[in-house]
């Protein structure tokens, strides 16, 4: 008994030290838990939404899931573990997803293209590319055969796991946790919500680069007029819906908590320029490095506004509230993005998403360049 009250006596003026503290003094012990994160996701390059959102210091990437689009799913997933050696972040899985669109197809595009006209980009169908460019066509028969990367070949290897079936159990590990983010069709995500009804209502938040609404030229000089220029006509047609407009319905109609869309329009106002790259070349990483060759001036930032309005959402300059949905007929109008506000929406389980209009192009690339010199884990 005299031994437990001399050991009172000796914790009392500990304790209460510790209980007088002030509550930031104790916050302090306790770091703050990251914001976890699963991009699904058609990549080609040194692509900006794994890049940025890796780069953050307060984002803890799942995994990344690969999707056939601008290039067809292998080689985007030769593009995702490339990056992921760039960034020393071999522990972070790789899933491939889908090859193929969930209706569409090459000869269904052919069969509307006889009717309606050409479509200016169509990923690894493309076999046709008017007037002037600043894009070579990527168009590749064959969805097994991946080119040589210009950014050199993956040694590592992609997870086996189905990337549906993937998202689908990080979602279930995490409930309410994850932000997902959508930068290419989203074939994978469509399935995903298919296998598990519960999927979308368990993110935390979608985030996707689709759809178009009103796109006009905001930049001079020739880059910007033909990036600009296919939506003239077209206002509505934008690429990530129009290889799988089917796939884009079911995700404009599940239930997520919030959803934030990044079409096209914004992208009008951005530009990658040599004078962004050069300012990076100084922090002499092996990502800054990689980025002098393995980006391309003249091109928008499609997918880096998608990364860029949640780190840093000061960024945006204009927003708005629309019911979206997407187009699916077998018509002129398929894969056109569809909109309303909330007094004129058909009220058939489109769901109200926060639309970006606008962004600060100036503080946008500032926020970038701060993310992209950060050391890499090397």
């Amino acid at each position: 008994m005299r031994r437990f009250v001399i050991l009172f006596r000796l914790l009392v003026p500990a304790l209460s030290l510790l209980l007088a503290a002030p509550a930031s003094a104790q916050a302090v012990a306790a770091p703050l838990a990251k914001r976890l994160v699963l991009i699904d996701d058609d990549l080609i390059g040194l692509n900006g939404v794994p890049v940025l959102l890796l780069q953050s210091p307060d984002v803890e990437v799942l995994g990344i899931t690969t999707t056939s689009g601008s290039v067809w799913r292998d080689t985007a997933t030769a593009y995702a573990l490339r990056t992921l050696e760039i960034l020393d972040r071999r522990d972070i899985p790789v899933v491939p997803g889908a090859t193929f669109p969930l209706v569409n197809s090459q000869e269904a595009t052919k069969r509307w293209e006889a009717l309606y006209g050409r479509l200016v980009f169509k990923g690894p169908w493309t076999d046709y590319w008017p007037g002037d460019t600043v894009q070579a066509h990527p168009g590749n028969a064959s969805p097994e055969v991946v080119p040589s990367l210009p950014m050199g070949n993956p040694t590592t290897r992609a997870s086996n796991e189905i990337a549906a079936a993937f998202l689908v159990r990080m979602v279930r590990a995490h409930p309410g946790q994850i932000t997902l983010f959508a930068t290419g069709p989203m074939t994978n995500i469509a399935i995903a919500q298919s296998l598990d009804p519960s999927f979308a209502a368990n993110v935390k938040e979608l985030i996707y680069m689709g759809g178009s609404l009103l796109p006009r030229q905001t930049l001079t000089g020739p880059s910007a007029e033909q990036f600009a220029r296919e939506f003239v006509n077209t206002p509505r047609r934008e690429f990530n819906i129009r290889w799988d407009p089917e796939a884009a319905k079911i995700v404009a109609h599940a239930p997520w908590p919030k959803i934030t869309m990044v079409p096209v329009d914004p992208s009008t106002g951005t530009q990658w320029t040599r004078e962004l790259l050069t300012s990076l070349k100084s922090a002499g990483t092996p990502l800054t490095d990689m980025l002098q060759t393995a980006l391309e001036p003249g091109y928008p930032m499609w997918d880096e506004i998608a990364a860029m309005v949640w780190l840093a959402p000061e960024i945006v300059t204009r927003s708005d509230t629309l019911y979206v949905d997407f187009e699916t007929s077998q018509t002129a109008a398929y894969g056109d993005t569809l909109s309303w506000a909330e007094p004129w929406r058909p009220n058939l389980g489109e769901q109200a998403q926060r639309v970006i209009m606008t962004v600060d192009r100036a503080r946008m690339e500032a926020a970038m360049r701060a993310l992209y010199r950060r050391p890499v884990r090397h």
